[in-house]
């Protein structure tokens, strides 16, 4: 007996304590999980927000540049700046083709030591091929254009959708988009086994483009199509198109490889990607396609139009008329047919509430004389709905082809594939019911379950496949398990934003996902690690953005400053920066983040701040401050029109052409440029004084990063935000 404490009580004690212990412990790891969740979604928000934007951006840029092709005389200097990426009067017959694209007369050196190749190719050189890619070699021009030549000519005949189906003893591979990543590639062939007769492989478009080794991967996807025809199927991508090439790398890519030869191959490979069949169905169940569908989607019909009249899915089809010499000449569809509707609309992307005219009111018009057309319209705009979709169609009246030497079909019916096309290409699944436009990307549209439900209905599907979104599992289902988003490039955005991921079908048509990392690096990374590097790419992304939209937000920082100080509180900070940038992210969480320093009581010096930011390299002093903030905010859409200028691809343009393009993107913009401002640009660019930009070094010297995103090697940044895009969309001429 006693006083004295029990055993009992002493092991309750410390129980309450061991709980007390391990809740504190539990609450803390939670707190810890959900900053690292909000770290992960606000870090790929800046990078999403990047992508769609760029992509939008460049959308806009060509529809602006077709717009101006329509409405210059064909001798005016600038039209000819921009009339070759539209390939008009280009002679169509395939044997004319061929003739263009002959290998014969090209010479393999003796001091050659890459993979040399004979046809019909044999699975070992396709194998080869993959070993040789594996160890940095390059395949020498001449096989390149006799593999891309065979593949062309096995291309056109094939259907517009491929069927196939499993049996018991074969399960086919499914991938999504692989953008250039070689690594990826590798090790799918790694984990699944090299493309044969047993191990069919699908791949679901979007292979190059912001990649570095995008021209190796088609060379062995084609190889394997040539020595498995029944066995490798490729579908087309909405990156299977060489305006998109020209902003996000594939372009300069060929070109950087294949200095001598690179125009030859990029023009054979336009014709290729024409020719890259629309979708694929698996059983008859399974529907694989890139992009997606829509409320008017119908497989029927895409599978009779003639997919390679689409050279670039973002153009009308082409029509074909005889010239005097007897060739096939190829122009564009609506020259004739929308000249002459009354409301006069470029293609279905443009829409003019105030006509601009027919063609000949243009005549002998110059680049400045549309500049101030546009100056003089911008008042007179109607008000158009924010974001509204570039890829609406407007009833136009119904017009027939006026030439007697017209092959082209109805107009109407073109018009109807080509929105059928679009939507393939570029859609995106949503979560609420419908079907509306896709103003984020800006093409396509958003569609919802009751479409998905309806499409698979009608067509008796059960499974729609897909890719064309970055997912960070590397898939995603949605819409009851009866849409796939599959995505095979991991670390899209940076080294460990994402897996990849690929998908094995076998005849029960269960999809059985495989998830994957490419870089050895993620695997030596923790999470928080893994979470922070990719944290500090997409902040070093967004401090170029902030920068770029200097004086907007020197405007709404005023609003809070009302004294003048130059000072504001975090508060005010966070909420003037969202009130420019429109991003949903977590300010006041990355002011700390953002913001180096801060005064003794807590308040920010905003114009301190805009130096911290600012570039370090040329003296930018003499040169005009808002020349210099749209050139931060435009790069990406400024390189775009320096390549589309560049005619020759030999990365150089004359001080004249440098200054024609300003003067585009100074149209294209609705802003004013003075001559003097470009000319003291150049001369502070053009170091050597040889009367010629480089255009890299142009693009290098205004870079505000250290160090490029994966992202930004394929030249994807778009410094404009979602009020930039309004405002141009709100001017009834753009």
């Amino acid at each position: 007996m006693g006083c004295g404490v029990t055993k009992s009580d002493q092991f309750h004690k410390q129980s309450r304590k061991a709980i007390r212990a391990a809740v504190l412990i539990q609450q803390w790891y939670r707190q810890y999980v959900a900053r690292t969740e909000m770290r992960r979604r606000y870090t790929w928000h800046i990078f999403q927000s990047i992508e769609y934007s760029g992509e939008q951006a460049q959308i806009k840029l060509y529809n602006f540049l077709g717009y101006l092709m329509d409405n210059f005389t064909p001798s005016s200097s600038e039209r000819n700046l921009i009339s070759h990426i539209f390939r008009e009067n280009e002679v169509c017959r395939d044997v004319e083709w061929e003739r263009y694209f002959c290998y014969k007369n090209i010479e393999v050196p003796d001091i050659y030591s890459g993979p040399h190749l004979t046809f019909p190719l044999t699975a070992e050189q396709a194998v080869g091929l993959v070993e040789a890619f594996r160890n940095k070699k390059q395949l020498h021009s001449r096989y390149v254009l006799q593999l891309l030549l065979e593949t062309w000519k096995q291309l056109r005949m094939l259907p517009n959708i491929n069927r196939i189906s499993t049996c018991h003893s074969k399960e086919i591979t499914i991938c999504g988009d692989l953008h250039g990543q070689l690594e990826d590639l590798l090790l799918i062939f790694y984990k699944s086994g090299m493309p044969s007769l047993e191990k069919p492989y699908l791949f679901n478009g979007d292979f190059v483009d912001r990649g570095k080794d995008s021209i190796e991967i088609l060379i062995i996807l084609f190889a394997f199509l040539l020595v498995y025809p029944s066995d490798i199927y490729l579908n087309r991508g909405n990156h299977e198109d060489h305006i998109v090439n020209l902003r996000y790398g594939f372009t300069k890519e060929v070109l950087t490889k294949y200095k001598m030869h690179g125009k030859r191959i990029l023009r054979l490979l336009q014709k290729i990607f024409s020719w890259l069949p629309l979708a694929t169905v698996i059983d008859q169940k399974v529907l694989v396609l890139h992009g997606g569908i829509s409320d008017v989607t119908d497989l029927a019909v895409l599978a009779r139009l003639d997919r390679h009249n689409y050279v670039s899915a973002l153009r009308p089809p082409k029509k074909r008329h005889q010239s005097s010499s007897g060739m096939s000449i190829d122009s564009d569809m609506d020259d004739d047919v929308w000249s002459n509707n009354k409301i006069f609309q470029r293609r279905a992307s443009l829409t003019f509430p105030k006509a601009f005219g027919t063609r000949d009111s243009f005549q002998n018009r110059s680049l400045q004389d549309f500049s101030e057309r546009i100056k003089a319209n911008v008042g007179e705009g109607i008000e158009i709905k924010r974001k509204q979709s570039i890829f609406i169609f407007d009833t136009a009246e119904k017009d027939t082809c006026p030439s007697a030497s017209c092959e082209s079909v109805n107009s109407d019916n073109s018009k109807d594939e080509w929105k059928q096309i679009l939507d393939l290409l570029w859609s995106d699944p949503m979560i609420q019911d419908g079907c509306i436009p896709n103003e984020v990307r800006g093409g396509g549209c958003y569609w919802g379950p009751d479409v998905t439900e309806d499409f698979l209905n009608k067509h008796n599907l059960q499974l729609i496949i897909r890719s064309h979104e970055c997912k960070q599992d590397g898939y995603e289902f949605c819409h009851n398990r009866k849409v796939l988003t599959l995505f095979s490039a991991s670390n899209y955005y940076d080294v460990g934003s994402n897996r990849g991921a690929y998908v094995k079908l076998g005849p029960d048509l269960v999809p059985y996902l495989i998830q994957y990392q490419a870089s050895s690096m993620t695997r030596e990374l923790s999470m928080r690690q893994s979470v922070g590097r990719t944290e500090r790419s997409a902040l070093k992304v967004l401090r170029e953005q902030l920068f770029a939209h200097k004086s907007d937000l020197v405007c709404a920082f005023k609003k809070y400053d009302r004294e003048n100080t130059g000072l504001v509180s975090m508060s005010d900070w966070a909420s003037a920066v969202e009130s420019v940038m429109h991003l949903g992210l977590p300010w006041r969480m990355l002011c700390s983040q953002l913001v180096a320093s801060r005064t003794s009581d807590g308040l920010i010096d905003y114009h301190e701040w805009f130096n911290e930011l600012a570039i370090k390299g040329h003296n930018m002093d003499h040169i005009d401050q808002s020349l210099l903030e749209t050139l931060y905010r435009h790069r990406s859409t400024l390189e775009t029109i320096f390549r589309i200028v560049d005619t020759d691809n030999s990365g150089f343009i004359t001080i004249e052409d440098f200054r024609q393009t300003w003067k585009l993107l100074s149209v294209y913009l609705k802003m004013a440029i003075t001559d003097e401002a470009i000319s003291d640009l150049a001369i502070t660019i053009d170091s050597n004084k040889d009367g010629s930009i480089d255009i890299d070094e142009f693009m290098e010297a205004f870079r505000l990063t250290d160090k490029k995103s994966r992202l930004e090697r394929g030249r994807s940044m778009f410094m404009g935000t979602a009020t930039d895009l309004t405002k141009m969309e709100g001017d009834p001429n753009i």
